[in-house]
């Protein structure tokens, strides 16, 4: 896929920051290159890419991704992370349906799906 979809998490309505020490540590094996800039290179067993940018301690971006891989390592991120991923003009991907409670009012109104598997997510990003 060829658009960015942004790993975050919310408390109340408002941005928290993540845990970029777990963040690194489940990207950690798929890093094929990085750079200075929080740039990651990611490669799954299967040869699925994505870039990854550690934005800052609230998102992480991923860029060019695609694949059960990287849809799977995605939802043990967000797992990891407890945390939600935002897919600009798509649903919302949350863990647990009270989930929704934490999100922005903006959010919360483009809708949320509870998908737990790489294959739920990469079905609700493209129902979304």
């Amino acid at each position: 896929m060829s658009f960015d979809v942004f790993v975050c998490r919310f408390e109340n309505g408002e941005p928290t920051p993540l845990d970029m020490n777990a963040a690194r540590e489940v990207l950690a094996p798929h890093v094929v290159a990085q750079d200075p800039r929080r740039m990651l290179e990611i490669c799954t067993a299967e040869g699925e890419e994505a870039t990854v940018f550690l934005s800052g301690p609230e998102s992480i971006t991923f860029n060019r991704f695609g694949g059960g891989g990287i849809m799977d390592l995605l939802a043990v991120l967000l797992r990891r992370l407890d945390a939600v991923l935002v897919v600009p003009g798509g649903p919302t991907v949350i863990q647990r349906d009270g989930d929704c409670d934490r999100l922005p009012a903006v959010l919360k109104d483009e809708g949320h799906v509870v998908p737990h598997t790489g294959v739920e997510i990469d079905r609700a990003i493209r129902a979304g």
